[in-house]
């Protein structure tokens, strides 16, 4: 809602108008770009006026009779571009969106370009939208796909940080909370664990909170925001949890649809990437090996098929994809008879509907194809998407590591030594070796004796593995 606001000049769209939009140009840098990606379509953009949408830093050709919506993070480099554009006179007029809040200095900085390219009256509105956040579903978000190791786990634990480091750190996930309460038009109530990095969080969003709300007048919880109206006394719990509490979980393997597609194959902001296989067909001696095509999807809400199986264990997940396109197969082939039963089959669409009798049953048929064909795309995705999964569980077992795993985190008894799928040279990468042994090394109630680790070093170092994560945990333990 608060993007849509933004692309229409910041007003709230109407609904009944049935004017067209305005056309516009869409600017943002890679933060923006994330920001917009998971959940705005070309096409919805499209619906919004947008004609272009091009990245702040690449080139772009003056237009000069079409307004501009900037959505940029307020950074250094940003501001420089945008006053250059203002000097070169790109655009008809300037919307200029920050997604942080922009410091006055900054602000200065454009309005001295503006007044310096004589361009003062085409910029015609500056606002903060607070939206430092990427939203994937609608109960979850992240807070950042660009640097996202700036605000990883390594980075807060690393043994050499400076203190001016972590205040960075902790500043940038702080500017993202706020931005997503102030988005919420809510105030939390925040609770976390004393003596951790969250419990720096929690008292640097706690004051930023109360500073904001001291100032009545400019206070972004009232007046005539997005979420006004919704200042009541139900307020959120904001829950700060370190990572530290729960290490084994993020190394443990995977047996969901979602976590596995997040697990094993190239998954960011909802869009899956895969190289597909060309075919088993070999090339004759001394042509050039074929190229792997890339193909991308986009796994988002609007499609029903990821929504409902999600979460669903990965067997289940293939069994729904065999039923999805046998109720598929049966609807198609419904079309073909009633096609030869009137004695058209080579005949086109046009000639069916001139048709008058006998016809009801096939116009709902033919009126029925665009959604046959949404569903064959997306039988077809998922198919493409399964196969990719299926194929990285059954040449790394990936399904015992899951089995073995879960079974270490409850405690219950092995079938099998630990050692014997560390040494196992069919089981799984390296990395899938040091995952195991380190969940085992987490949850283990004491630690393995030092002749025993010993042994298990010597077991993952053949296996190929780089020791350097046991030591970290070993010393962490």
């Amino acid at each position: 809602v608060a993007l849509k606001r933004m692309l229409n000049f910041n007003v709230p769209p109407v609904k009944n108008s049935t004017g067209e939009p305005v056309w516009k140009v869409l600017i943002y840098d890679r933060f923006g770009q994330d920001i917009i990606s998971p959940l705005l379509s070309v096409k919805e953009l499209r619906d919004m006026g947008i004609t272009l949408h091009l990245l702040l830093h690449s080139d772009r050709d003056a237009i000069p009779d079409v307004p501009a919506v900037y959505f940029v993070m307020p950074t250094e480099e940003n501001i420089d571009r945008m006053c250059q554009d203002l000097r070169n006179q790109l655009y008809e007029s300037y919307y200029l969106n920050f997604i942080s809040a922009i410091s006055r200095s900054k602000l200065e900085d454009i309005a001295n370009a503006a007044i310096g390219a004589n361009a003062v009256t085409q910029v015609a509105k500056v606002f903060d939208q607070y939206l430092n956040f990427i939203t994937l579903e609608d109960d979850m978000f992240i807070l950042c796909n660009q640097n996202k190791e700036v605000v990883s786990y390594r980075a807060i634990n690393r043994p050499d940080i400076t203190d001016t480091e972590m205040e960075t750190i902790m500043d940038t996930i702080v500017d993202s909370l706020f931005c997503f309460f102030v988005t919420l038009g809510a105030i939390p109530i925040i609770r976390c664990s004393r003596g951790t990095a969250a419990e720096m969080v929690a008292v640097k969003l706690d004051k930023k909170l109360r500073e904001n709300l001291r100032d009545a007048r400019n206070s972004l919880f009232t007046g005539d925001t997005l979420g006004a109206g919704q200042f009541s006394f139900q307020r959120p719990l904001l829950v700060l949890v370190d990572r530290n509490i729960d290490l084994a979980t993020p190394l443990h393997h995977t047996w969901t649809y979602q976590a596995l597609v997040h697990d094993v194959l190239d998954f960011h902001l909802n869009r899956v990437n895969l190289e597909e296989s060309t075919g088993t067909e070999t090339s004759p001696a001394g042509a050039r090996p074929k190229k792997k095509n890339k193909k991308s999807y986009d796994l988002t809400a609007s499609d029903k098929f990821w929504q409902k199986h999600k979460g669903s264990p990965f067997p289940e997940v293939a069994e729904s994809v065999q039923q999805e396109l046998e109720s598929y197969r049966a609807q198609e082939d419904e079309v073909k008879r009633l096609k030869s039963i009137m004695g058209i089959e080579g005949e086109d669409e046009g000639a069916i509907s001139m048709l008058s009798d006998n016809t009801a049953k096939l116009t709902s048929a033919v009126s029925s194809l665009p959604e046959l064909l949404e569903k064959k795309r997306l039988i077809d995705l998922h198919t493409n998407v399964a196969t990719a999964v299926l194929e990285h569980i059954k040449s790394r077992k990936l399904d015992v590591y899951f089995e073995y795993e879960e079974k270490i985190m409850s405690k219950s008894t092995l079938d099998k030594s630990l050692l014997d799928m560390i040494s196992d040279p069919d089981a799984g990468t390296p990395e899938d070796k040091m995952r195991l042994f380190l969940v085992y090394y987490i949850s283990s109630a004491q630690a393995p004796s030092e002749i025993d680790l010993e042994q298990y070093k010597k077991a993952l170092m053949d296996a190929g593995c780089n020791l350097s994560p046991l030591n970290y945990i070993k010393q962490w333990k």
